[in-house]
């Protein structure tokens, strides 16, 4: 199933989403439904809260970017209940997307390395060591899952630039390839 991908201006995207349990119903389709709706937007990363469920689960899959930087190609990963332990090395700029705010791209700067400690989709514990464009992807996602958006890391001028096409994304006034959910305030 293709989920609709909930846009910028919806409060789940700014709640810190809830850890879950291996009996957590119907996990396994959800994760393929992740996949799909990541694939369908032509993205390489999605977090549940991008779907509208504010739970821990973020799944990736690097090799649509696999020309551009090495590693990406066997990046394939499902993420449950990250705990990101920590990030170091230098800060490097990168032109950042998102799904959830289409055809915004600002330069975003984060750390080179992090740690990581997840759960995989049959609850394994791992601890992993991630860098360059996969710690990127991490970070991102897992910005996702405490209510952060890359957004939030531009500032200054380009954040003042992209406030009006912020604003036409949050009052679903911007078509993209993919089904968008929009907020409705109440």
């Amino acid at each position: 199933m293709i989920y609709p991908i909930v846009a910028y201006g919806d409060p789940v995207l700014r709640a810190r989403a809830e850890e879950i349990q291996s009996d957590f119903p119907g996990l396994d389709q959800l994760i393929r439904d992740m996949f799909e709706t990541m694939y369908h937007a032509k993205g390489v990363g999605i977090a549940a809260p991008q779907i509208g469920k504010s739970i821990r689960i973020f799944v990736v899959d690097g090799s649509p970017i696999e020309d551009e930087t090495v590693d990406m190609k066997s990046f394939k990963k499902v993420f449950i209940n990250p705990v990101m332990l920590q990030e170091e090395g230098e800060e490097w700029g990168y032109d950042e997307g998102c799904l959830s705010i289409p055809d915004v791209i600002e330069e975003v700067y984060r750390p080179e390395t992090v740690y990581l400690r997840y759960q995989d989709e049959n609850f394994v514990v791992h601890e992993g060591k991630f860098i360059g464009m996969q710690a990127r992807i991490i970070q991102h996602e897992y910005d996702h899952l405490e209510g952060v958006l890359f957004t939030d890391h531009v500032g200054g001028l380009r954040k003042q630039l992209i406030k009006s096409r912020l604003k036409r994304i949050s009052e679903g006034r911007y078509k993209t390839t993919y089904t968008m959910s929009y907020y409705q305030k109440k």
